[in-house]
């Protein structure tokens, strides 16, 4: 029975002890709701939710557990000379025999019996059925593919019978559970409650999860590059070597934190002024209508891909800005030479501080209409004029929530790939010239995991350094803003 067929069943059978036990709770109560401890819908949820957890909490742990038993039993029926194989050798064998049995599992009862056979080449046809093989199968795999697929097959029906013999079981007891007495709507609420934890506590194990990964990559990065030589190194050049190099090539931050720092710059040079004006227009001069119409299409912006930008960048701005400096610089020297690059950093900051304006715009917004009314009307009513009022009222009341929500718009700029590689190159330099390319940490991410590689180098492992770097600049920006966000509502509620 397949996964989804199980859970339907489990569904169904949920759903009728829901039925049943709302039917007894009703019988049991003589015609009076108001004889049950708890409403009758909450009797029935309980008795559904004894027929579901429990059998679901059984798949997920079958789930997890057997294939574990199945690889371990597979890689025993190995020939001995096989299993004495290196560890890298022995995965290989036993991917190929997990590809084999995906693609038997593909064949029909006549393809199959013609493999048995031996009259079919099996490569061939696992590659019409879109499965292909590097190599040759040989018998041992093929015979370890049947046991994979057999033994998949029974570990399939036993979990389908369990969770389905579970799910009955748990129910009956559910239901013998309701008594006119018996405090359902708390035993609801539990479940309810528990649910909730889980759900909020995803969020926080996956950061953890996420920084407990890159770290330990990170370290096998660092016990083999000095620390010292990749946070102060100012040159980045991790060349790829043939076998049995591990150390060539140099590993220095600083030029890549350098340019994802100047372009993130860049950006939030053009997004701050567009975006706290739009922000202000929208909040204090604009009427109802014109507010209703622009906010939505201001905010359309942050719907765009990023690769959409990145394509705006090359095609059109950078071939732009890089015609407009020639034209200039024909004026003036009549040379027609081009002084800004088409990949720029000021491409790049340029391109992202349009995809940066909705969220500097939408969260300002927010919080200068978070400002208490009677500030408002107090300084109007004084006599002064409106900018006088955004000017000395709103914008310091406001203030510091600004400025939490440019501290998170310059975590979200520091995290950008597309734009940057589309609009400022792959060059790690260091240089100033806002007219030259330069590139970001987030762009060598992405350069040293491309391709097939192992990860046992420091070419590879590197990246693991560079993202637990981002990591750490990007929390503090956004612990900061929440600080400084935090004590602007405290200060108003």
């Amino acid at each position: 029975m397949s996964i989804s067929l199980l859970l339907l069943c489990l569904s169904v059978i949920g759903a009728l002890a829901f039925v049943l036990g709302r039917a007894r709770a009703t019988a049991l109560s003589g015609g009076r709701s108001s004889s049950m401890h708890s409403r009758l819908g909450y009797h029935g949820a309980y008795a559904a939710i004894w027929a579901v957890l429990p059998a679901l909490a059984l798949v997920c742990v079958w789930l997890i557990v057997s294939p574990i038993i199945i690889d371990r039993l597979v890689v025993k029926s190995f020939p001995e000379e096989v299993r004495t194989l290196p560890q890298a050798e022995l995965n290989l064998s036993y991917g190929m025999v997990r590809s084999i049995a995906h693609g038997m599992r593909l064949l029909d009862g006549q393809e199959l019996a013609a493999v048995d056979g031996g009259s079919a080449d099996l490569q061939l046809l696992l590659a019409q059925k879109g499965v292909p093989l590097a190599v040759r199968p040989t018998g041992y795999m093929i015979d370890a593919a049947n046991k994979y697929n057999g033994m998949r097959e029974v570990s399939r029906m036993v979990m389908s019978a369990s969770a389905i013999l579970l799910s009955l079981l748990c129910a009956v007891y559910g239901l013998r559970a309701i008594a006119p007495r018996f405090r359902a709507r708390n035993r609801v609420e539990q479940v309810i409650l528990g649910a909730l934890i889980v759900a909020s506590s995803i969020a926080v194990l996956t950061t953890v999860g996420i920084a407990f990964s890159m770290l330990s990559e990170a370290a096998r990065f660092f016990s083999m590059v000095p620390a010292h030589e990749f946070f102060f190194g100012t040159v980045w050049d991790p060349r790829f070597t043939g076998a049995g190099s591990q150390t060539s090539g140099t590993f220095g931050l600083i030029p890549l934190l350098a340019g994802t720092i100047y372009i993130g710059l860049v950006a939030m040079l053009f997004a701050v002024p567009i975006g706290l004006f739009a922000a202000i227009y929208m909040a204090e001069y604009a009427s109802a209508r014109v507010r209703s119409i622009a906010k939505p299409l201001l905010e359309v912006l942050a719907g765009i891909p990023t690769i959409v930008y990145g394509f705006f960048a090359l095609v059109t701005v950078g071939p732009f800005l890089r015609d407009i400096s020639a034209e200039i610089d024909g004026l003036l020297t009549g040379s027609y030479t081009s002084f800004i690059e088409a990949q720029s950093v000021l491409t790049a900051g340029f391109v992202m501080g349009v995809m940066l304006i909705p969220y500097v715009s939408s969260l300002s917004d927010d919080i200068i209409m978070a400002v208490p009314r009677s500030l408002r009307d107090g300084s109007l009513g004084l006599g002064a004029t409106r900018s006088e009022t955004v000017k000395r009222v709103l914008l310091p009341a406001a203030l510091p929530g600004i400025v939490g929500a440019l501290l998170m718009t310059a975590s979200r700029a520091i995290g950008e790939t597309m734009i940057v590689v589309l609009a400022a190159g792959v060059a790690a330099r260091m240089q100033f010239d806002p007219f030259e390319p330069m590139t970001t940490v987030t762009v060598k991410i992405v350069n040293q995991l491309t391709g097939d590689l192992e990860f046992t180098s420091p070419q590879t492992l590197v990246a693991f350094a560079l993202g637990i770097t981002l990591f750490c600049l990007t929390l503090c920006l956004n612990v900061y803003a929440l600080y400084i966000v935090r004590r602007y509502r405290e200060q108003y509620e």
